[in-house]
């Protein structure tokens, strides 16, 4: 089993903590993941951050580096936006693949959504309007996400939305264009991304399609065992599909009408750009 609260290796082979990590001091270990630990840390002026370490066993698997790298350099480009987190720094440690960001307390969207201390409800509104702003800021600076999910989603407990997590990101197309390989979590991916056709960001906008309706009634609209499974659930609407306001009455129609243009198997029948979502949402929610 890892020992995620060693010492720093000798030898180049970089830092397993808590301790000195170059000028921070990383002091509990937030998260890990399957590309990353999370590290809660303070900078040399005792300021919080968080500090995001590239895992060590995959310094030396060059699509994870690149990946890690590529997402921390899209995020120095994009992080000018109140919703989505500030980048502060990223490079080379003791041997390591860091990156510093800001630190925001609170839970990732998928965990505040079951979550009864979180009181999410009154909140919702603002999620889905702080994180269609980061998405829109996200296209309009040239990339796409490419993995927006509840879990890239950070929610403070008085309102705050940053969204992360940009490793899958890439830059957006000027017309769709096939991904030489396609990667991110299926049950968020639109159909041309399963199918493996052209994708641009539109794809994005499916997924935060996906988002929005299981925000709002605690289910996603396309379930399955696998990405096969998801993909016919997503052509083949029938019985099975349930509509955001059979799930849960209270949803305003406009809002509904928004989700399922998002969901759109067709990429030309989803919205063209999401500012024109991010304009129909503020109308149905009198913002």
């Amino acid at each position: 089993m890892l020992n995620i609260f060693g010492k720093k290796q000798g030898g180049g082979d970089g830092f397993e903590g808590p301790g000195a990590f170059g000028p921070y001091q990383l002091e509990e270990l937030i998260n890990s993941g399957g590309m990353a630990h999370l590290w809660l840390g303070t900078n040399p002026e005792g300021q919080t951050v968080a500090v995001r370490l590239l895992l060590a066993d995959l310094k030396h698997d060059s699509l994870s580096r690149k990946r890690f790298v590529a997402g921390c350099e899209i995020l120095q480009r994009v992080h000018d936006h109140a919703c989505i987190i500030h980048y502060v720094e990223h490079g080379i440690l003791q041997g390591q693949h860091f990156l510093v960001m800001e630190y925001l307390e609170g839970l990732n969207l998928k965990q505040a959504m079951v979550d009864e201390a979180m009181d999410l409800g009154g909140l919702i509104g603002n999620i889905l309007i702080d994180s269609a702003e980061a998405l829109e800021h996200v296209h309009d600076t040239g990339f796409m996400h490419m993995d927006f999910k509840p879990e890239n989603i950070l929610v403070s407990r008085n309102g705050n939305v940053r969204l992360l997590d940009f490793d899958l990101s890439m830059p957006r197309p000027e017309s769709p264009a096939k991904l030489k390989k396609s990667a991110g979590t299926p049950a968020y991916m639109a159909p041309e991304q399963l199918l493996g056709e052209p994708v641009d960001h539109r794809a994005d906008i499916f997924a935060y399609g996906v988002m929005a309706f299981e925000v709002l009634t605690g289910q996603k609209p396309f379930v399955g065992q696998s990405s096969t499974d998801i993909l016919k659930r997503q052509v083949k609407r029938g019985s099975e599909f349930k509509t955001p306001r059979s799930l849960n009455p209270e949803i305003p129609l406009p809002l509904e009408k928004i989700i399922l243009k998002s969901l759109e198997c067709d990429p030309l029948k989803r919205y063209a750009h999401i500012s024109l979502l991010v304009h129909e949402l503020k109308q149905c929610l009198y913002v």
